[in-house]
């Protein structure tokens, strides 16, 4: 069985009406792909935008909150993600694990009051969050945003989070996310698309007990590394592998943290095309491609990756729970 950990469905009207790509994923549309590319289940949650935020903002890239439809954040998108799942296409929703998104800074107690209210009627298997786009600084988890620890642990679900290294983005650095790990032990915690190849935050995830990463978006970041980008660990900081081959750095990666390292493609995300300084910034990949580089594993490194590690971070004991 293999298991996509990290996937988006839904609509982005950020993306959408900014002009970037992508911005939106159906549920059938991911399964139909996935299976025929040999994926068996899925990791899912919603996109990162939300009705809470300024819609005339978002058509200029930019985030206000409040001025949206919607005065709790991710209330309707994860409700709507639920009812999708259970209700509009179960058959497809059986092959989902659903995790919850939040955003850990604006109305906090609100959006606690709704996930319990959420839990009361659908299962769910942890909490998401992307800071980053939200401009939402995942430090709040400590202040404000206490009360998601607080749930996490009383549900005994994992978080996972996407991460940064680059200095511009004060929102999700990955040594804030192993800071938070480290002080809430009791707490499972990935941290997404593989740290962006710092190998100093790949060796805390490895030595903390309650942390693993995800590769998710794993072909575009190569790209990223190939070419230098900002977007991923500068060269004396980076991991290093043969990054003009991605089935290689999974290798290397499978290697180095046997069991810390979950495979996901981050759907639709493993592309992004957006403007940048005046041009058009193309991370063009494929779900094929993501696939490609991990069915490029010896066996036993894509069971582990793709299916033991994922089902230990989820804390499912086998693989009958998922059918």
């Amino acid at each position: 069985m293999i298991i996509d950990c990290h996937n988006h469905i839904g609509v982005d009207l950020l993306f959408y009406l900014s002009g970037e790509f992508p911005y939106a994923q159906h549920l059938s549309a991911m399964v139909s792909e996935g299976e025929a590319l040999g994926v068996d289940r899925w990791i899912v949650f919603p996109m990162v935008s939300n009705l809470s935020l300024n819609f005339e903002k978002m058509r200029k890239g930019k985030i206000e909150f409040p001025g949206g439809y919607e005065r709790v954040p991710y209330a309707w998108e994860n409700r709507r993600m639920m009812q999708e799942i259970f209700e509009l296409f179960p058959d497809l929703g059986r092959k989902t694990l659903p995790f919850v998104m939040l955003d850990p800074m604006r109305a906090p107690n609100a959006q606690a009051k709704e996930l319990r209210k959420l839990r009361g009627q659908y299962k769910f298997y942890g909490l998401k969050i992307q800071s980053t786009i939200l401009q939402s600084d995942i430090k709040a988890l400590l202040k404000e945003g206490r009360c998601f620890l607080d749930l996490a642990e009383e549900w005994d679900l994992p978080f996972l989070i996407h991460s940064s290294v680059n200095p511009s983005d004060k929102w999700a650095q990955a040594k804030d996310i192993l800071k938070i790990a480290e002080l809430n032990p009791q707490i499972r915690f990935c941290l997404a698309h593989s740290c962006r190849f710092d190998k100093e935050c790949l060796d805390r995830v490895n030595e903390l007990p309650n942390t693993w990463f995800d590769n998710s978006a794993h072909c575009i970041h190569c790209d990223c590394a190939v070419q230098n980008l900002g977007v991923v660990a500068p060269k004396e900081r980076r991991f290093k592998s043969d990054y003009s081959k991605p089935a290689q750095v999974i290798t290397d990666l499978a290697e180095a943290y046997p069991t810390k390292f979950m495979w996901g493609s981050d759907s639709p995300f493993y592309s992004y095309v957006g403007r940048l300084d005046g041009g058009v910034l193309s991370l063009a990949s494929s779900y094929e491609k993501e696939v490609k580089a991990l069915r490029a594993q010896k066996p036993a490194v894509l069971r582990r990756i793709a299916g033991k590690n994922t089902l230990q971070f989820l804390k499912l004991k086998n693989e009958k729970l998922l059918s």
